[in-house]
Formats: C-alpha cells, sequence, structure tokens
C-alpha cells in the first residue's frame, strides 16, 4: 500500500509541476482582445478561437490527472485499520472531566489546592 500511496504522490507532484510550466509560457486570451479593441489582430472579441492546440490540450489532461491523484490520495489517507485510533485518543486534553471539578481544574497543571482534613487553614500574622 505504501508504494502506491508514493505512486500516486509522485504522479501528483509531476502533474501539477509540468501543468505550472505549460500554464506559464501559454499566450492569454486577454492579448487577443485587446488587439481587438485597436491594433486590429484578432477575428473576434469573445467568440471561438479555433480548436484548442497541444499545449491548452495538454494542461487539460494533466488537470484530470491531478484531480484523480487528489482523490485517490484523500481516499486512502481515510482509510484507516480498525484497530488504531486518534493521535490524542486516551490523551488528558481529550479525557472527560470528573463532574466535582471546576472548569479550571481540566486545564492540565492547574490542579485545584484540595485539603485532605476538611478544616480552615490557620490565619497568617503579620
Amino acid at each position: 500500500m505504501s508504494v502506491m500511496l508514493t505512486l500516486i504522490l509522485v504522479v501528483q507532484m509531476l502533474s501539477a509541476l509540468v501543468m505550472i510550466g505549460l500554464i506559464l509560457i501559454q499566450h492569454g486570451k486577454g492579448a487577443d482582445m485587446g488587439a481587438a479593441f485597436g491594433s486590429g489582430g484578432s477575428g473576434s472579441l469573445f467568440g471561438a478561437t479555433g480548436s484548442a492546440n497541444f499545449m491548452s490540450r495538454t494542461t487539460a489532461v494533466l488537470a484530470a490527472v491531478f484531480f484523480v491523484c487528489t482523490l485517490l490520495l484523500a481516499y486512502f489517507g481515510n482509510l484507516t485499520p480498525a484497530s488504531s485510533g486518534s493521535v490524542l485518543e486516551g490523551s488528558a486534553l481529550t479525557a472527560p472531566a470528573p463532574a466535582n471539578t471546576s472548569p479550571a481544574a481540566q486545564i492540565p497543571g492547574n490542579a485545584p489546592a484540595v485539603n485532605s482534613d476538611n478544616s480552615v487553614p490557620p490565619a497568617v500574622n503579620k
């Protein structure tokens, strides 16, 4: 299972890096729209600009590969064996507090002072 997760992660990273490179070197549609208002290089303002070229199709395929790898990693990441639990399971932070304690006593390291003999402490004379 670990080899498969590593393979999926490598494919996802490679597709993301190649997709970033392809997106950065592609010619944007905004340049054609600006040309339509003055310099006359574009045939239409918002219409179809023809069939998609190789780079835009490759970007779409890489985006689909990236999306599928992300879904697979999320699916395999949520598969946990029944015997293992949460990392925080059984810790002091998630354990329910006893009913007879104050909220300040629930903070770790902030235990209330308890007199075991239930007597009034002696007064301090100054």
